[in-house]
């Protein structure tokens, strides 16, 4: 049993900075990856990054590469997306996922949490 809680969302203008965070609770020992997803209005679910429970692997979407960072505090057990230079493209619900292993595909986790918007104004 795993639960993740979200937080950070809101509204920021095009070129600021956001972080996005998200608490694990539960049998954490299950986890081996977390990821980062997003959903525009009218749009399908897009990965967006990917982290190794340990740190050691990262993955990004080529359209946040270089302005988005994925992170984990295991002693505080959260997970963060911190988003620079923000486009009002970036505007999306985002969620983040727990599964076994650091896929780029939604179905590989077995985890959600409810999601954060994000809104970024031009």
């Amino acid at each position: 049993q795993v639960q993740l809680v979200e937080s950070g969302g809101g509204l920021v203008q095009a070129g600021g900075s956001r972080r996005l965070s998200c608490a694990v609770s539960g049998r954490t020992s299950s986890i081996y990856a977390m990821g980062w997803f997003r959903q525009a209005p009218g749009k399908e679910r897009e990965f967006v990054a990917v982290v190794s429970w340990s740190g050691g692997y990262t993955y990004y979407a080529d359209s946040v590469k270089g302005r988005f960072t994925i992170s984990r505090d295991n002693a505080k057990n959260t997970v963060y997306l911190q988003m620079n230079s923000l486009k009002p493209d970036d505007t999306a619900v985002y969620s983040c996922a727990a599964g076994s292993v650091p896929s780029r595909e939604d179905y590989d986790y077995n985890y959600w949490g409810q999601g954060t918007q994000v809104t970024v104004s031009s």
